[in-house]
């Protein structure tokens, strides 16, 4: 018994000997170990590297940076849209609820409304909130929403819209507004620095810099030279948000980019703001925009012509304001309005800015000598645009056909010969979210895998030629050279670009 209870105090000793260790380790080795931890010795740099009186010109840069983009801010909005798109089912079994294991695995085929959201840009133009924006941005939807730079929503209402210049005007009621000034963007040149600002991806007052890379390429017939191109970066949700110069005045409303990513590689466009402001006078005084047109059929002078030659007149439009003045076939346009002109596309862009009935002077050459004509620019007829093939040209010779050939294949597509294109219907335009204004041919499937084109985008022009249809689509693509480069007006999404294809 006596053994057993020195056992038992034995036990008990070496018990209180380990706890006491225990906690001896605790409160000094332990605590000794985080307060060395806590007490490391350390020194921060109070010096800059660079002197700031050795960067005076850049810290100014940055001063006037700053107070450039915090006067353009305010008067740049961010556009969210929306629209309900019914659709209907047709079982009564929902996939989605079935492997979530939802206890609602059955409805009826009842017609369920499913709301898609959009994200733009926007610019304010009016004391009275006018707001500009493109047509692709808010076309055919049920509600338009814009953020002001505080943070406020307002309801805004569309006033009007072009879905050839792809421009909208929107309204919204608020006092107070900050307004953006229209620049002059003949005298932008390349090489000024441009900011652009808008809601890429849905982050709003986005600010990137940049300069204009061109403008007005006199050698492009594709539609290149009909906008500003800039470095600056610009991805969707920039859509309709304004680029600016160093004054904070819009010279131009973004609108596409060329890539292969879907995002900024560089290659921006913006609709001239000389244009803009056309369109948009049009729009608030008549509630669309009313063209004004020459009525010629043209062409620009060959490889060989100093850009100063003009545009070579083909034929006239009967009863046309070129006809009233007594033009002929085989002038060439030297000057439209006061305006040099290189190109046909410049031409176009001379008269769309005139005034209604107003009388214009156009200087030509004709059998080497200059000759002074006027006339009084009308409005463009509502059908003009489906008289621009020339009547005196004789139709293009019929393509031979082989048994083995489909009597709708081109003989040649060269660098889209990897393209399979079909139809454009209004569910798949509705499934993919397309504004309502896109017209073209969708891409079915793409063999080459270094194509910029993807399956779903819809090629709504080829070399600036509107495509309507399959045939359409097929007839101009049998007609290209196929060692020339090919250049596609794209619309993917809600996000119209241009697709450069170059020949292998």
């Amino acid at each position: 018994m006596k053994n057993l209870l020195k056992f038992l105090l034995f036990v008990l000793l070496v018990s209180a000997g380990i706890s006491a260790l225990y906690d001896y380790r605790l409160k000094h080795g332990g605590l000794k170990f985080l307060a060395q931890t806590t007490a490391d010795k350390y020194t921060l740099t109070t010096t800059a590297t660079v002197d700031p009186k050795e960067v005076v010109g850049l810290e100014n840069l940055n001063r006037e940076r700053r107070v450039l983009v915090s006067g353009i801010l305010p008067a740049v909005v961010s556009i969210k849209t929306s629209k309900k798109v019914v659709t209907r089912r047709t079982y009564g079994l929902d996939p989605s609820e079935f492997y979530n294991r939802n206890p609602r695995r059955f409805r009826n085929p009842n017609e369920e409304a499913m709301v898609q959201n959009s994200l733009g840009s926007g610019v304010i133009v009016s004391a009275e909130g006018h707001i500009v924006t493109n047509n692709h941005v808010v076309d055919q939807v049920d509600e338009i929403e814009v953020q002001l730079s505080d943070g406020k929503t307002k309801k805004a209402r569309l006033v009007g819209a072009d879905s050839v210049v792809d421009l909208a005007v929107l309204k919204i009621e608020e006092p107070g507004l900050k307004s953006l000034k229209f620049g002059d963007s003949d005298s932008v040149q390349a090489g000024d620095f441009v900011l652009a600002i808008g809601n890429p991806f849905g982050f709003e007052e986005t600010v990137t810099d940049g300069i204009i890379s061109s403008k007005g390429r006199p050698n492009r017939a594709d539609g290149f030279g009909d906008y500003i191109q800039t470095n600056a970066a610009i991805n969707p949700g920039n859509s309709g948000g304004p680029l600016v110069n160093l004054r904070g005045e819009i010279i131009g409303i973004n609108t596409a980019i060329i890539s292969r990513s879907g995002g900024s590689q560089g290659l921006g466009f913006a609709i001239p703001s000389n244009s803009v402001r056309t369109a948009l006078e049009s729009l608030l005084k008549h509630g669309r925009i009313m063209r004004g047109y020459l009525g010629i059929f043209s062409r620009n002078l060959g490889p060989g012509a100093k850009e100063t030659e003009g545009v070579l007149v083909d034929d006239i439009v009967p009863d046309s304001p070129a006809d009233e003045a007594q033009m002929s076939k085989g002038d060439v346009i030297r000057k439209f309005n006061g305006h040099d002109v290189r190109t046909f596309n410049e031409l176009k862009t001379f008269v769309a800015q005139v005034e209604l009935n107003k009388k214009v002077e156009i200087e030509v050459m004709r059998n080497g000598k200059p000759l002074k004509l006027t006339t009084t620019i009308k409005e463009q007829p509502v059908d003009y645009k489906t008289t621009r093939i020339n009547p005196r040209e004789s139709p293009p010779p019929t393509r031979r056909q082989t048994p083995a050939e489909p009597e709708d294949q081109p003989d040649e597509a060269g660098v889209l010969a990897s393209i399979e294109v079909g139809e454009l219907t209004q569910e798949m335009a509705r499934r993919l979210d397309l504004p309502n204004s896109v017209r073209g041919v969708m891409v079915t499937k793409v063999t080459d895998d270094e194509s910029e084109l993807r399956t779903g985008d819809v090629i709504e022009e080829v070399n600036q030629q509107p495509i309507n249809s399959v045939a359409e689509y097929k007839r101009i693509v049998s007609s290209l050279d196929p060692n020339e480069t090919q250049v596609l007006s794209v619309c993917r999404h809600r996000t119209r670009s241009f697709v450069v294809l170059r020949p292998k």
